[in-house]
């Protein structure tokens, strides 16, 4: 009966409170009975055997009805006990209530229930991504009128909305729901509902070796259980040797992407042409404009060049065909199918529609002068890291045959770990590139482009700060040489992107944002991932921003209908245009993207104009 009892004890606080209800009723029940043994009298005054029952009743649970009581000494005897009994059963019953409620306000507090959600982004791991993660996502859901975001990690829950709340602040109608569990554990998966989820981003937590985490992640989500249809997973890798092994483990389902290819690919794009980093983020982020993908019957049959000017506030810049290809800036004969999508650049997915007319177009400004050639170009490269290699090689794919590369760091001649070039030579200096004097003797006037890499040999936070001492240096050198180069660097947090805008450089690649920003746009369509490498490709169509009198007569009034039909001239798209009067103002550096058509629009030969085009 002990061991009976002491099983039933350990139960919590539902067992507490049946034993105190069952003391409550002893007490009552042999209140009441023995109140008719030893006070017939005043028990048949008060009601008899359910009048006094119903009294006990009352002074066990209000000890203050015990002033008025009335009867001979047994009887007020018998209801002092009855008061008495009932205050060590209701502290006892107030203390069980008051510990059960605080252990389920705690239970509560460590994450550990279980969500009941449908169509929600599910983020597994925590990093500084996730607040770039969250705070898209908030943007992106923008239009919806109910969204959540449930985060699995293995934290602690209040900490993670701690954080949550300072770095991202109001969510606006999207809920952000966290859970603590530990993401390689199936069993912890289901605290977040991930078979009822629209998406599952997974993150790579900050440790030494993040991919095998995330291979780890994508095991154990194909380990479950699922019922179709199943979401869609995106996660990313920081290493290239780690791909085919995190998709395979993936499955079908999952769209791996490769960090590190990226984030070459955007500076190679980037050091050619200023403004491009600024461009690409754009895209990338909710909150400018962005890459939608939808079916438009309305223009089957019509060619992608008639189809630049059928939406009011939306440019094409693609096709993606029913079995999937992907068409960047096709030819401008490409007919429309029936089941194509069309690609469209714009500030919002509820903006896009069709147009009722064509804006004019003003022939008088559009220039006729042909396009500049592209020559040999001399770019310095400042820092090494594991990425360098990779630049070199694709920098070798994008530029034109004599062009010549100088590789400047604090390390041995890597010339022996370069891939084999054909459009490329390349030189070496031994630097230290936070010194003015090392930096001095390099020449830096006589190369058109610059860039700036992390060291690997030092702490992310170290090279930052390097970084950051070598741009004031080649920025000061740059106003004594009269403007001759553009610079490209790469920064490790995104938070000193802000304290290096004093340098007035404005071209940066923060790989970890980047990353956030790609996985964040997979998240709602993972078909986007084959636009960005396309943009990115030295093969096909590229984002260029080439000078505007090669488009525009300077000063002449048009619109960005005109510029629009200039392009297409070329067998362009033009998709927007950069302010040189705001070359150096942040955060957009003067850079315009899907402008109003009709507007008038007037420009300079210090503008740019951004194009998709194959040279």
């Amino acid at each position: 009966m002990r061991y009976w009892f002491d099983n039933t004890m350990s139960r919590g606080t539902s067992a507490l409170i049946g034993w105190l209800g069952l003391a409550s009723g002893v007490l009552i029940l042999a209140v009441a009975s023995l109140a008719m043994v030893i006070a017939p009298r005043d028990a048949g005054d008060n009601g008899h055997w359910p009048g006094v029952l119903w009294r006990s009743l009352l002074r066990t649970l209000d000890p203050g009805t015990m002033g008025d009581d009335e009867g001979s000494a047994p009887f007020l005897a018998l209801m002092l006990a009855a008061t008495v009994g009932g205050i060590f059963i209701v502290s006892a019953l107030i203390g069980v209530l008051t510990t059960g409620l605080e252990g389920k306000i705690t239970e509560l507090r460590k994450g550990r229930s279980r969500i009941v959600e449908q169509r929600h982004t599910v983020v597994l791991g925590w990093s500084d991504q996730v607040f770039t993660v969250i705070t898209e996502l908030v943007e992106a859901n923008q239009s919806r009128r109910r969204s959540c975001i449930a985060i699995l990690a293995d934290h602690d829950k209040v900490d993670m909305e701690d954080a949550i709340r300072a770095r991202v602040g109001d969510t606006g109608r999207t809920r952000v729901v966290c859970r603590r569990g530990n993401p390689l554990k199936v069993a912890d998966l289901e605290l977040v509902s991930p078979g009822t989820a629209r998406s599952i981003v997974v993150l790579s937590p900050p440790v030494e070796d993040p991919d095998i985490h995330v291979i780890k992640t994508l095991l154990s989500l194909g380990a479950r259980t699922w019922d179709e249809p199943r979401p869609h997973v995106v996660a990313a890798v920081h290493d290239s040797a780690n791909l085919p092994a995190a998709r395979l483990a993936g499955g079908p389902s999952a769209h791996v992407i490769d960090a590190d290819d990226l984030a070459i690919r955007l500076i190679v794009q980037s050091h050619r042409q200023s403004g491009l980093s600024t461009v690409c983020t754009d895209l990338l982020n909710f909150e400018g404009h962005e890459f939608y993908m939808r079916p438009e019957p309305a223009l089957t049959g019509v060619t992608y060049a008639a189809a630049l000017d059928a939406y009011d506030l939306g440019i094409p810049v693609g096709l993606r065909r029913a079995d999937g290809e992907v068409l960047v800036n096709p030819p401008m004969d490409t007919a429309i199918r029936a089941d194509d999508e069309v690609i469209v650049l714009a500030e919002d997915d509820l903006l896009i529609r069709l147009a009722t007319g064509r804006p004019p177009v003003h022939e008088e400004a559009i220039a006729t002068a042909a396009p500049h050639p592209q020559e040999p170009a001399r770019t310095l490269l400042i820092g090494w890291n594991h990425r360098a290699p990779k630049i070199i090689g694709m920098l070798d794919e994008f530029v034109r045959p004599g062009s010549y590369l100088e590789i400047a760091a604090l390390r041995a001649d890597p010339s022996g770990e370069l891939p084999r070039l054909k459009n490329l030579t390349t030189g070496f200096t031994h630097c230290d590139d936070t010194d003015r004097t090392d930096l001095e003797k390099l020449d830096v006037g006589s190369y058109q482009h610059i860039i700036v890499l992390s060291d690997a040999g030092f702490d992310p936070a170290v090279c930052d700060a390097r970084t950051l001492v070598t741009l004031l240096h080649l920025r000061d050198m740059e106003e004594t040489l009269g403007d001759p180069y553009s610079i490209v660097s790469e920064i490790n947090d995104d938070a000193n992107r802000e304290v290096a805008q004093v340098t007035k450089a404005d071209d940066f690649v923060v790989s970890d944002k980047l990353i956030s920003l790609t996985l964040t746009q997979l998240s709602e369509n993972r078909h986007l991932y084959d636009v960005f490498i396309d943009l990115l490709e030295p093969l096909g169509s590229e984002l260029y921003l080439k000078p505007a009198a090669d488009y525009l007569v300077p000063g002449v009034p048009a619109n960005f209908a005109t510029l629009i039909e200039s392009a297409r001239r070329r067998g362009e798209t033009a998709l927007g245009y950069r302010l040189g009067a705001r070359f150096h103002e942040p955060p957009k550096y003067g850079i315009v993207l899907n402008p109003d058509k009709s507007a008038p629009l007037t420009l300079t030969e210090d503008d740019k104009v951004i194009v998709l085009a194959e040279d």
